[in-house]
């Protein structure tokens, strides 16, 4: 997608804070981090939101928590707990057209 935020992190057209990549997937920080440990996990191929998904990306879903649970072990988070989050459309709050897990820890979380 030509004017896709995330798109352009993961093809890096624009900077972002890039923390992993690999050849399907590109995590970052959020700019807008709600805990001491806020990542984006994006898949490189554009895809809206969950609601876009199909059978064929099966695998690319499975990566993403694969690569969270990485995540989560090389920030130290996985012991104490983390939240993985996928927000679907604008009243659950997905700002960016462009399917992204977050993985958010590093202090005890609220409930919704």
């Amino acid at each position: 997608m030509k004017n896709c935020l995330f798109c352009k992190i993961a093809n890096k057209k624009i900077p972002a804070g890039i923390i992993y990549e690999d050849d399907k997937v590109t995590a970052f920080t959020d700019i807008k981090p709600v805990a001491p440990i806020h990542l984006l996990i994006i898949p490189k191929v554009h895809i809206p939101s969950v609601d876009h998904l199909g059978i064929k990306d099966q695998e690319l879903i499975g990566e993403l928590f694969l690569v969270a649970q990485k995540l989560a072990r090389k920030y130290g988070i996985d012991k104490t707990g983390y939240r993985l989050v996928f927000n679907v459309g604008k009243d659950a709050g997905q700002t960016v057209d462009h399917l992204h897990l977050h993985l958010i820890g590093g202090k005890k979380l609220p409930w919704a």
